[in-house]
């Protein structure tokens, strides 16, 4: 008798799967999103036995955002730009490790639909201490002729035109999270055979919860509207029970992963020093956006909405607010973006 339980489907049979939904469609989105599946597979290796090889430690280089690159981001790096490049589903990377965008120029690539942005490694300055880091990633489909190679213009388009976000979590479990627009999907690796198998499906964020998740540690950088919102979510009781509980892990994908399953909303404004905010809009903001609003949350910069700003630059920042949609409302009421 078989001990197979059928009723576990793989990331790759799930993506056949919708495929077949589409009769036009070619596969190529499809081959894709398996192509990045099997670099947070490798990545994930590595990840689980940093502590035992020469893996660990800054590299003693800082990337384009003058951040200090530990040896694991360029692990990383390497291994989603190379799985892609490798591939036939992908024209062009950019990666918030790398200066400028890598346009893969050759036949197969230059006929290749998509794109693809990614942070290889999410809150690396938490390897040393072995808490939860992750993988954030985002498709469009290209702007260019097919057959020709890509260009900037490919990667320099606003948020609302992804056809694919996701991320990688790689914690007490790893799992794959992906959003297109039909909806929000989780998937689990499963270690014994190697695989993403389907394990959060049609993934809905709650529209209120208990979380809020910010760095207090500048709390008086903060806009008076952010600072009287923090006091009402520690202050005002609500109807489930007691006022919000803060959570902050300094990785924003463990954050904002959570607070998608739960309820919460995760905030990263501007501060004093900073009013333009730290986190990279193409390479961390737009596809958290794009998830999260898939899965019925919303995500501003205080203003606007993220996936309506036009970006002019790869490395562009931007302040971020994402997360339950009645919370996100609730801290408009205090924030305008001023």
């Amino acid at each position: 008798m078989s001990l197979i339980n059928r009723r576990v489907q793989t990331l790759d049979e799930f993506t056949i799967q919708q495929m077949r939904n589409f009769p036009n469609a070619t596969g190529e989105l499809s081959n894709l999103l398996r192509d990045l599946g099997l670099a947070a597979k490798r990545v994930n290796v590595e990840v689980n036995k940093a502590g035992l090889v020469d893996i660990l430690g800054d590299a003693g280089s800082v990337n384009v955002q003058g951040e200090e690159v530990k040896k694991l981001d360029i692990y990383a790096n390497e291994q989603f730009m190379g799985v892609l490049r490798h591939g036939i589903s992908c024209a062009g990377i950019g990666s918030e490790e790398l200066d400028d965008v890598v346009i893969f120029d050759d036949e197969i690539s230059n006929n290749s639909k998509y794109v693809c942005l990614f942070d290889p490694l999410d809150g690396s300055a938490n390897i040393d201490v072995n808490v939860s880091i992750g993988t954030i990633f985002s498709v469009y489909r290209r702007v260019t002729a097919p057959g020709t190679p890509a260009t900037e213009a490919d990667f320099l388009q606003a948020g609302v035109r992804q056809v694919a976000a996701g991320y990688v979590i790689y914690g007490s479990s790893t799992i794959l999270v992906y959003a297109t627009r039909r909806g929000v999907n989780g998937f689990t690796l499963d270690p014994a055979i190697g695989e993403f198998t389907l394990s959060h499906p049609d993934i809905k964020c709650p529209p209120v919860g208990k979380i809020y998740s910010v760095n207090h540690g500048n709390f008086f950088r903060y806009a008076s509207g952010i600072r009287d919102y923090i006091h009402e979510c520690q202050a005002k009781e609500k109807s489930n029970g007691g006022p919000y509980t803060q959570r902050y892990i300094g990785s924003m994908v463990s954050d904002v992963h959570r607070n998608l399953l739960k309820g919460g909303i995760f905030m990263y404004p501007g501060t004093t020093d900073k009013p333009g905010g730290k986190l990279r809009l193409l390479y961390e903001c737009n596809p958290f956006a794009f998830i999260v609003e898939v899965a019925g949350g919303k995500a501003t910069d205080g203003k606007r909405r993220i996936l309506e700003i036009e970006p002019t630059h790869v490395h562009e920042r931007t302040p971020f607010f994402v997360g339950s949609k009645l919370m996100m409302e609730e801290l408009e009421t205090y924030y305008k973006g001023e």
